[in-house]
């Protein structure tokens, strides 16, 4: 089931999010000071492709560079990806089978406003009971 939903995925949404990741992720790397969030925004964007059977989990806090780092991401490019995952799960949720892919899209928000101090994880190698971000 998790590859039929990945597939669907893939093909309503997933390409598209993940061109404007790794469109953001290139921008990021073009600066050296920004290299942070493009690693994360190319993290999210392969994540974002492929997203059925993956849970993003918190990492172990960074402390006050983690927080400014997620601050200016906000900013910059945070709302508009956010702003594509409302676009693009609208459409999905007219559908009775897009509507695990609409809520797909809506729980990648938050990971696409605060990026850092985030780890991408199978589902299989969560403890039991234990839920991502």
């Amino acid at each position: 089931m998790r590859t039929l939903l990945n597939i669907i995925w893939f093909i309503f949404s997933g390409l598209w999010l993940a061109l404007g990741y790794w469109a953001a992720g290139i921008i990021a790397c073009i600066f050296i000071v920004t290299i942070p969030w493009g690693i994360a925004s190319f993290r999210i964007g392969n994540y974002a492709l492929w997203p059925f059977g993956r849970e993003v989990i918190e990492t172990r806090p960074a402390g006050v560079a983690t927080t400014l780092g997620n601050i200016i991401w906000l900013i910059v490019a945070g709302v508009w990806l956010a702003i594509g995952h409302v676009v693009t799960s609208i459409p999905l949720f007219v559908s009775i089978i897009g509507i695990p892919l609409g809520w797909a899209n809506i729980k990648l928000i938050p990971v696409s406003l605060m990026p850092l101090g985030k780890q991408i994880v199978d589902s299989d190698r969560l403890m039991p009971g234990y839920r991502g971000a």
